[in-house]
């Protein structure tokens, strides 16, 4: 993933592979078109066809959006106003944010890969605390089996505690 800075705030940049055709996601081997109503995200893998390669990551369904409108209160000054909303994520069109995953794909074409949705996760915690439960105990960085070059995780233990 891509981070960039962009007006003293942080952002991540993930990688799309536009192709005519798309990859569809599979859930216990059935196509997925949406989304449960409780799902926060997922963690998925993709794995390369050909060669059995493999790559664990997580996706969230909506991102956040902050948006700012001017309003004029009663004493006449006018103040910005924050307003927050949760706009659907770019889930469908993805492929990792692993730049030697996304070269396979370009290379290879979507057709020779599989996606899989492992896990829908309730909370944003959920989602990081089972990516990394899964890559550690599958020993995504000691093997060249898998594209994940790194491990990245902080969840607090009482957001996960009795919650999955």
């Amino acid at each position: 993933m891509k981070n960039t800075q962009l007006h003293g705030k942080r952002h991540n940049y993930s990688t799309q592979v536009k192709h005519s055709k798309h990859m569809t996601w599979l859930y216990q081997n059935t196509p997925v078109e949406t989304l449960p109503d409780s799902c926060v995200g997922f963690v998925y893998l993709i794995t390369n066809n050909l060669t059995g390669r493999k790559y664990i990551g997580k996706k969230l369904a909506k991102f956040s959006k902050t948006t700012y409108k001017t309003v004029k209160q009663k004493n006449g000054i006018k103040k910005r106003k924050k307003i927050r909303s949760k706009i659907d994520s770019d889930w469908q069109q993805y492929y990792g944010s692993s730049a030697e995953l996304t070269a396979d794909i370009e290379k290879l074409g979507t057709d020779n890969f599989t996606r899989e949705i492992l896990y829908y996760c309730s909370s944003k915690s959920e989602c990081s605390y089972v990516e990394a439960r899964e890559q550690f105990s599958r020993r995504v960085l000691e093997s060249q089996d898998y594209y994940n070059g790194h491990i990245q995780v902080r969840v607090h233990g009482r957001q996960i505690l009795n919650k999955i």
